[in-house]
């Protein structure tokens, strides 16, 4: 093996469009044989697995948010490796990192794909109704996302030269840039690349504490009502008062450095058009219902939590719905442009189906992918086990349940290949997915498409629905990550066959644990409220699946189809002016708290690019930049896993004495400061520290020299 041949730092145009007749080499060229796949990568990578597994599914179930697990596990798995050259080992190969990531990061795919559903199930008490006994209930459960899972693969592997090939430079991959800048960094060795990366880490680790942990200030600045406590909700500027309680405008802004360095990321262009969306939402849909009353509002949409007129309702039950009817007409509208791109796959598809090859040696090693007639053969297993399970387990005893299972697993076959796509090119350009929206999207579609095929109302009929829900968020979820380790993997130079069947294998152990965490959680805390004693696990996106459920399946409660068309409509007319309706949708969709520091960071970046006329200067600014971004990303998540994590612990164990005593800003109140002064006070230091950062990363970059930083290009 000759080492010498391997790069230390990434190409020039790794992150850049390509010139004409201008090829990317990786790190490790396609023509060297390094340890990928080794026993080292395996156990670790099984270790990352279990471990982030159960802790994403209970975070998932417990905040509503998935855990992004990329990040932590590059760092560690860098970690490792320096640590075994320290006692005399070999240091991990680039590679057998990139194999840790596809091992580990399948935990986080199946936790987001199982908890935005499965819990539904007890939500529903679908599991007493049906009478289904813990092994029925496991299989149930388990089989979803591990399904999915495989879906999200077979249907993904045709457009991976596409995603990251064909689109590279002009697709920007945030959250994969970091985690890629994390792994060159590591195996570069340059003291001054690592240390941009260490100390905005810990620069990060340190603002999110003060801000998550002691409340110093607060983690979302607003213009509105201060959710300060139960009893105190001052306004945050008194001046506004019209503005806020009778317009109902109000304007939030995140102050974590995670998205300050994902928005720097992100650019421009994009983050603009997210805060357009989400401008639309809360500065022009929410006053403008703002005048009507309840009832009125509930001839819209007739939600049950919709309950008083208030800024957080109003966006919540009708901008976010038109939002969601945006996201589907928006997928509908990229599976109809990349329609030529799909064709193109099939044909691939199908030749190498006919070639006795199967395509699989006609590329070299940093271009395989697993041999489409094991594609298909894998494919066709998963989909006669997705009819068997539909038809005996879950239709069983229902008149014309074979009909019935048939339509359901084309359902899932064909809505999991549709929103594949989509899902992907969310993750590649913003990092986000939204994989709540696409689900409520496709339990819908299947809900109304199998009444009008004779499914009857009922409990049996909620659980086929959900489930094949589930399976198309499972696939949703696994295109999403894997196509950010298709990308790693390009830029590395890793084998993507080798990425591919390790984030299947994987996901059969992810999907067991996720399972066992989900019905033990089902017993205690519980997803539903028994007694006043009793603190259920509050699982928003699967309570929204719930509602739909029951919306559709279980109620006479009106769809909102208006809402749906206002969103597809929108979509339509952003097609036309050239503007991407998938971005603009998932600005309405998402809390304004999300996007504008998305759009913060992107100002950031853009005055960094612009700072010198110097091309060369220019270049090592932003790269440096997005070393300090994917450092700000790295340390905001990493600590925020752990004060969650801490934050349970606490609750279960310590009864509730760890985090209050961290709480700086109560023990404040308690020593006699005005609990509405603070409040505000507090909620202009998130402000300021926001700014302050900015600021920070602003500075920090003009020191940058010309040559300064790994990452070349910018997007």
């Amino acid at each position: 093996m000759n080492e010498q041949a391997i790069q230390t730092r990434l190409p020039e145009n790794a992150y850049r469009e390509l010139k004409p007749g201008e090829t990317y080499t990786p790190m490790v060229p396609a023509t060297m044989r390094v340890p990928e796949i080794t026993t080292r990568s395996i156990v670790f990578g099984t270790a990352m697995n279990a471990i982030f597994a159960m802790a994403a599914t209970y975070l998932a179930l417990k905040a509503g948010q998935g855990i992004e697990t990329a990040i932590p596990i590059s760092i560690l798995a860098v970690g490792l490796s320096g640590l075994l050259l320290r006692f005399g080992l070999r240091r991990s190969s680039l590679l057998e990192n990139v194999n840790i990531l596809a091992i580990g990061t399948t935990s986080g795919i199946v936790a987001g794909g199982t908890c935005f559903t499965m819990p539904a199930i007890y939500m529903l008490k679908l599991h007493e109704s049906l009478h289904l006994s813990n092994v029925q209930l496991f299989l149930q459960i388990f089989l979803v996302p591990f399904l999915g899972a495989v879906l999200g693969v077979v249907f993904l592997v045709p457009f991976r030269r596409y995603f990251v090939r064909d689109m590279h430079g002009k697709l920007p991959f945030p959250e994969g840039t970091a985690t890629n800048e994390i792994l060159a960094t590591g195996a570069s060795g340059s003291s001054g690349q690592a240390w941009v990366l260490i100390y905005s880490f810990l620069i990060a680790v340190v603002y999110n504490f003060l801000s998550f942990a002691t409340k110093l200030f607060t983690s979302t600045f607003t213009t509105g009502r201060l959710e300060f406590s139960e009893k105190v909700k001052p306004l945050a500027i008194p001046a506004l008062e019209k503005l806020t309680d009778h317009v109902k405008a109000v304007f939030m802004m995140g102050t974590g450095a995670y998205y300050l360095g994902l928005g720097y990321i992100v650019g421009l262009r994009y983050a603009t058009i997210i805060a357009c969306g989400s401008f639309l939402s809360c500065f022009v849909l929410v006053p403008l219902l703002a005048p009507f009353d309840i009832e009125s509002l509930r001839r819209l949409n007739s939600h049950p939590g919709f309950t008083e007129a208030t800024p957080h309702q109003i966006f919540h039950n009708i901008p976010r719905i038109i939002g969601i009817g945006g996201i589907f007409a928006a997928g509908l509208i990229s599976i109809l442009r990349m329609s030529k791109v799909m064709a193109t796959a099939l044909r691939e598809a199908i030749g190498g189906l006919v070639r006795s090859t199967g395509g699989r040696h006609e590329h070299e090693r940093t271009d395989q992918d697993i041999g489409y007639p094991a594609l298909f053969v894998i494919g066709l297993l998963t989909t006669a086990v997705l009819f068997f399970y539909f038809r005996f387990s879950v239709l069983g005893g229902m008149p014309g349940a074979t009909r019935l299972a048939i339509i359901s697993t084309l359902l899932a076959l064909l809505l999991s290949f549709l929103f594949t796509t989509v899902s992907a090119w969310a993750i590649a350009m913003i990092s986000t997915t939204p994989l709540s929206g696409m689900t409520v999207t496709t339990i819908i579609i299947t809900a109304v498409v199998l009444l009008k095929a004779g499914l009857p109302k009922g409990d049996a009929s909620m659980l086929a629905v959900l489930l094949v829900g589930g399976v198309v968020c499972a696939a949703l979820s696994m295109a999403g990550t894997l196509v950010t380790e298709f990308k790693i993997g390009y830029w590395i130079g890793a084998t993507p066959r080798r990425i591919q069947w390790s984030a299947i294998v994987a996901s059969l152990l992810a999907s067991v644990l996720v399972t066992i965490v989900i019905m033990v959680l089902a017993y205690r805390p519980g997803y539903v409220a028994i007694d006043a004693m009793n603190k259920p696990l509050p699982a928003p996106q699967a309570n929204m699946m719930r509602s739909t459920l029951e919306t559709f399946l279980g109620t006479n409660q009106e769809v909102p189809w208006l809402l749906y068309g206002t969103g597809a409509v929108i979509s339509v007319i952003l097609t036309f002016i050239g503007i991407s309706p998938l971005a603009f949708a998932l600005g309405m969709y998402l809390p304004m708290d999300v996007n504008t520091p998305l759009l913060f960071g992107a100002i950031v970046a853009h005055f960094v690019s612009r700072s010198t006329k110097d091309e060369k200067l220019a270049k090592g600014r932003n790269d440096k930049g997005i070393l300090i971004a994917s450092g700000l990303i790295a340390g905001a998540a990493i600590i925020e896993v752990l004060l969650n994590g801490l934050a349970i612990l606490d609750e279960q164990y310590f009864g509730k004495a760890v985090m209050p005593a961290l709480d700086l800003g109560r023990r404040i109140i308690d020593g006699g400061t005005s609990a509405e002064w603070w409040a505000r006070v507090n909620n202009w230091l998130g402000l300021a520290a926001l700014v302050g950062l900015s600021l920070f990363v602003y500075l920090d970059c003009l020191r940058a020299k010309p040559a300064e930083g790994v990452a070349h290009g910018g997007h």
